[in-house]
């Protein structure tokens, strides 16, 4: 199938150092190339796996009942403590 593609001058410079170096035509190495990146992306993708690591247990002073309210404390002793070191 012939078609025009419109392509980066540093792809089309990197196409053709790839062509010179393999003996092969340009239109065998974009064709090459992008049979390789479509196979790629068409693999399905291992799931990620995180292993979960213990913080410690939660200060007993705070209530965690209420956590918005622990949030939104938390947020305001940070805000404080950096308007405190602009001094």
């Amino acid at each position: 199938m012939r078609t025009t593609l419109t392509l980066d001058d540093a792809v089309d410079r990197k196409l053709k150092k790839i062509a010179k170096q393999t003996g092969k035509t340009y239109k065998q190495v974009v064709n090459e190339t992008l049979q390789r990146g479509l196979a790629k992306s068409t693999r399905p993708r291992r799931r990620y796996k995180l292993k979960t690591s213990s913080l410690g247990e939660p200060d007993p002073s705070y209530d965690l009942t209420k956590s918005l309210q622990l949030a939104d404390q938390l947020e305001d002793d940070e805000i404080v403590r950096k308007l405190k070191l602009r001094k």
